[in-house]
């Protein structure tokens, strides 16, 4: 029986798995990660559910997959309508506190807190409406306000809202563990959960001199002869106003950055796990650590997230602390679905009766050491997305199916960066695990739900004519500040 004990959970945005030391990456620093990975145990496969923030998040809290709860998108998100962990850990007398980015619906909406403190949840409670047209076939592509320029334009020197916001969190999450960590009673959960290392990728100095540009690797893939062309991705790059990749000093430049800002984050992470061990805490706490989703910053000849390719829903998976034994590497597939189950038994809480039909399993076996062989599974249906398009990872073998567009089919073990679709020269592999992909849901019939939500939302909303007046929205601005100085360099940031 697992050992009940506190926990820490420290939670990003947009780290691609593989960029952590403790995964092998030989230029990234992560020394706060790697010492929680040589403490404890490090998930080598571990998967988001779907990956763009929202969806993502809302499957972490419920345990379920976005075409089981209808969180499909930045915009029908998690809004207290369904249990959560969190819910049930509060039920059970356990304190569970969020600290930073949930990104659900609303704190007006009880997401099963005992607190939130500096919450941040879906810009003005609307989110990105205007990509709600998906599901009238008819979303705009980005023009001028493209994530290239995002990426382009913003990659350096500099300082941000949102890494003062991850400053801000950390500040709080060890003032609560100042005043509240030795109270007495059940277990308690502080769920620490930062912004970065979601672009832009504009750090101070001190990160920037980390990472020499000329040393920089090249993104695999970036060029265009060198990946499989499919046609949801040609969708995607004219959606996100993607172009021609030929400019190998700026893939370098936004490479430092992004490595520049995860290390910021490990910073971050670090100071909250001195505070704990400064407190004589983790005896009894443990620590885990994950991410809502990845980043191919130029892989496949994208920036950003929102397709099926390893680098977009791998995420970290960490885990160290009483009970969890030192430096072990599980080779067993997993999910954020995973996590329900995992951290009530961590607390030593119980599902409800409504959790009977939950998705995810216990982890805590194949910490333990007793792997079992699993599928993998992953779904998108939201922003610059033609028709849903859903993943099934079975050993090697990975299957990326989209409605109504061709299937493609990768053999990770020989082509890890995904650059041979070997989807017509093996029908019968991809009829195989087509048939897998059935039993977990009728591919056709949840697009179709997805368009349909979208547009009973967009109607709600004023209407497919309403929603394009809209103003586009890159990135969700933190608490406090506008969306017209979300782009704006702030003054007295830390550089």
């Amino acid at each position: 029986m697992t050992r009940a004990a506190n926990l820490i959970l420290f939670q990003s945005d947009n780290h691609n798995g593989q960029i952590t030391g403790c995964y092998g990456h030989p230029y990234v620093k992560t020394p706060v990660m790697d010492r929680i990975a040589a403490a404890g145990v490090r998930f080598a496969n571990a998967y988001c559910t779907s990956p763009l923030c929202c969806p993502s998040r809302s499957s972490l809290a419920t345990g379920r997959y976005p075409h089981q709860t209808g969180y499909w998108d930045n915009a029908l998100t998690y809004d207290g309508r369904l249990p959560t962990w969190h819910h049930r850990l509060r039920e059970q007398g356990h304190n569970i506190t969020a600290v930073g980015k949930l990104h659900y619906r609303s704190s007006e909406d009880d997401n099963g807190f005992t607190e939130e403190i500096v919450p941040m949840h879906l810009h003005e409670g609307k989110g990105a409406i205007k990509n709600l047209l998906r599901g009238y076939d008819n979303e705009p592509p980005k023009g001028d306000a493209s994530f290239w320029k995002l990426y382009i334009e913003r990659s350096g020197v500099g300082a941000t809202h949102y890494q003062d916001y991850d400053r801000n969190i950390t500040a709080k999450a060890v003032a609560w563990l100042k005043q509240h960590a030795h109270a007495g009673g059940k277990p308690w959960v502080l769920y620490v959960s930062y912004i970065s290392a979601h672009p832009p990728f504009t750090v101070p100095q001190r990160f920037w001199d980390l990472y020499a540009e000329r040393d920089m690797p090249l993104p695999p893939a970036f060029r265009p002869g060198e990946r499989p062309e499919h046609p949801a991705m040609e969708f995607l790059r004219r959606m996100d106003g993607m172009r021609m990749m030929t400019d190998e000093a700026a893939l370098r430049r936004i490479a430092a950055g992004y490595f520049g800002l995860i290390t910021h984050l490990d910073e971050q992470i670090g100071e909250v796990m001195k505070c704990a061990e400064e407190l004589g805490l983790l005896a009894n706490t443990r620590i885990a650590y994950t991410s809502d989703h990845g980043e191919l910053f130029g892989a496949q000849g994208l920036f950003g997230k929102k397709n099926l390719y390893e680098g977009a829903i791998k995420v970290p998976l960490l885990i160290a602390g009483p009970g969890v034994p030192q430096g072990r590497v599980v080779q067993q597939f997993a999910s954020h679905i995973d996590l329900f189950p995992t951290l009530l038994a961590g607390a030593g809480a119980k599902p409800g009766a409504a959790d009977a039909d939950l998705p995810g399993v216990d982890l805590w076996p194949a910490i333990g050491g007793h792997e079992t062989k699993r599928i993998a599974f992953a779904e998108y249906h939201a922003q610059a997305s033609k028709a849903g398009a859903f993943v099934l990872r079975d050993g090697a073998m990975k299957l990326i199916y989209h409605v109504g567009m061709p299937a493609q089919l990768f053999d990770l073990a020989k082509d890890p960066d995904e650059t041979r679709d070997l989807a017509a020269g093996s029908p019968e592999i991809v009829q195989a695990l087509e048939k897998k992909l059935r039993v977990i849901c009728d591919p056709e019939a949840v697009d179709a739900r997805a368009k349909a939500d979208q547009r009973k939302a967009a109607d709600a909303w004023g209407g497919a004519a309403k929603l394009l007046e809209e103003t586009q929205i890159l990135f969700t601005p933190p608490p406090g500040v506008s969306k017209e100085d979300a782009w704006k360099i702030p003054s007295g940031s830390v550089t």
